[in-house]
């Protein structure tokens, strides 16, 4: 069997997988905490943050390009994209604890400087690590239903580390936070929880994974071609706008539905689901086993009762398991996406996986404050839909990195992943910064109660402005032109010309 077509090992599979999970209490963090975190517990003003995490993330997409170039031209025993994974494990993981440490006694511009310093570190790691990451998925094989396949292990990998970090993040920063200590106590602690984890998880990707695609030996090509191609190349404008507006939408409804479930929806009625859940016991007596469920455990790190109604603690737990309820859903929904990609072609699943989440989208704006219910179906529904474009859409990103090496004759898998990285970390800066500066005009207060009008902005954001840039995203994968049909044929006319220089 040729390296082109190579199957992968489950244990292959998995231990790449490792690399975009460990990514992701970074990149989650960043989508669902990070603008309270920097206004809350930090204490920025909501405009300040914005445009630290605006300076920061533009910064990290001008430099994905630049990385690109690098990780193409980067020659080792290990290949050009896995060794960056090994260098960039611990420098990751210390930035990533104090990105997230408060320093004890700044206040005003020292306050500003570190966060931004420290931020630009953190997305600059992300991006020396991720962008090689995401490309490597590219060369380790060319088989287009392995790849298929691998990129569904690697977002049921992600998506458990999003389980764990929506789900577990704010439990772990309120128990690290009781007694003599405070939130910022706990941010950094659960930081510094987080970061170990990454550091072990990037060093098993880096060695379990092989690169098994090579460019044509006898290729020479600058940057200025390597860029150049991009313009001639309409798939790659395609996914370059649908990731520059999807990632802007991530950023945008993480920031957007932790206010949701914190302002908009009612703590009483919370508190009773909790309560239905059994989530509200009082914490536990001295030498009192601790409960062995992952529902139980939340309940009891943080503790809710109708005491707390005006503080955070019940929306913290709601909304915790409110994320892990639909990442649950995502992941089951992830295991099917390599069946539908072979039946219907990756297209057409994104699609209607991307239109259906534009309906799903808007449709939280309808829930009264009150309906917990209503809230949590339009959580999995919205997962549901959304769950299929997840790997399917890196998937295609592979195809385009074919069929520039197709139509041009040369391959430059690198650059193709660090432009597309350049869309994602814009989409991410332009989302966070643009959900911050609409709270600012809506007159959001951090930690107090927020008015009508605050509140009508944050269902805004959570749902009517979320579903009319999911349409967008429909129309961009509508104009990518390369259908299942396609992707077969480029697949096996690679294959031969890989098996030609290879013989050669």
């Amino acid at each position: 069997m040729s390296d082109t077509t190579q199957k992968l090992s489950f244990g292959e599979k998995v231990g790449y997988s490792c690399g975009d999970a460990a990514a992701n209490f970074v990149f989650m963090t960043m989508v669902l905490f990070q603008s309270n975190f920097y206004t809350d517990v930090f204490g920025l003003a909501a405009a300040t943050a914005g445009t630290i995490i605006l300076v920061a993330r533009l910064w990290d997409a001008f430099f994905d390009p630049l990385m690109g170039v690098l990780a193409d031209r980067t020659h080792t025993r290990w290949g050009r994209f896995r060794p960056w994974v090994l260098f960039t494990a611990l420098p990751w993981a210390v930035i990533m604890y104090l990105a997230y440490r408060t320093p004890s006694g700044w206040s005003g511009s020292s306050l500003v400087a570190y966060a931004l310093v420290t931020n630009i570190l953190l997305m600059t790691l992300y991006s020396m690590n991720n962008m090689p990451y995401s490309a490597l998925g590219g060369v380790m094989t060319g088989d287009v239903h392995e790849r298929a396949s691998l990129n569904s292990f690697r977002f049921v990998a992600v998506n458990i580390a999003q389980f764990v970090v929506g789900g577990f993040t704010l439990p772990l920063v309120a128990k690290f936070a009781g007694p003599g200590h405070d939130k910022q106590h706990g941010w950094a602690m659960t930081m510094g929880l987080w970061a170990l984890l990454c550091l072990v998880l990037f060093l098993i990707t880096f060695l379990t994974t092989r690169e098994r695609i090579h460019p044509e030996p006898r290729q020479k090509s600058t940057p200025k071609q390597d860029f150049g191609d991009l313009l001639g190349n309409g798939p790659w404008i395609a996914m370059f706008l649908l990731t520059l507006v999807q990632f802007g939408i991530i950023a945008m409804r993480g920031g957007a539905m932790y206010n949701y479930f914190h302002s908009y929806a009612d703590k009483a009625a919370m508190f009773d689901w909790l309560q239905s859940l059994h989530l509200t016991a009082a914490p536990l007596a001295a030498g009192e086993a601790a409960p062995a469920g992952v529902l139980e455990w939340l309940g009891y790190i943080v503790h809710a009762d109708r005491s707390d109604l005006a503080g955070s603690n019940v929306a913290d737990v709601a909304n915790s398991i409110i994320n892990m309820i639909g990442t649950a859903v995502i992941i089951i929904v992830i295991l099917l996406s390599p069946s539908l990609s072979r039946k219907f072609g990756k297209k057409a699943v994104a699609v209607a996986g991307f239109a259906l989440t534009a309906a799903a989208s808007a449709a939280f704006y309808l829930p009264g404050p009150s309906n917990i219910g209503a809230m949590i179906a339009l959580s999995v529904l919205w997962s549901i839909c959304y769950a299929p474009t997840i790997p399917l859409c890196w998937a295609m990103f592979a195809d385009v990195a074919d069929y520039s090496e197709w139509k041009n004759n040369r391959r430059a898998t690198g650059v193709i992943f660090a432009t597309i990285g350049f869309a994602l970390k814009a989409g991410l800066s332009i989302g966070s910064a643009s959900f911050l500066w609409l709270m600012s005009m809506y007159g959001y207060a951090p930690n107090q109660p927020q008015t009508p009008r605050t509140i009508e902005g944050i269902r805004m954001c959570s749902s009517i402005y979320v579903g009319i840039l999911f349409v967008a995203c429909t129309g961009f994968v509508i104009a990518y032109k390369i259908n299942k049909a396609m992707t077969h044929r480029i697949s096996d006319e690679l294959a031969e010309r890989r098996r030609r220089f290879a013989a050669a």
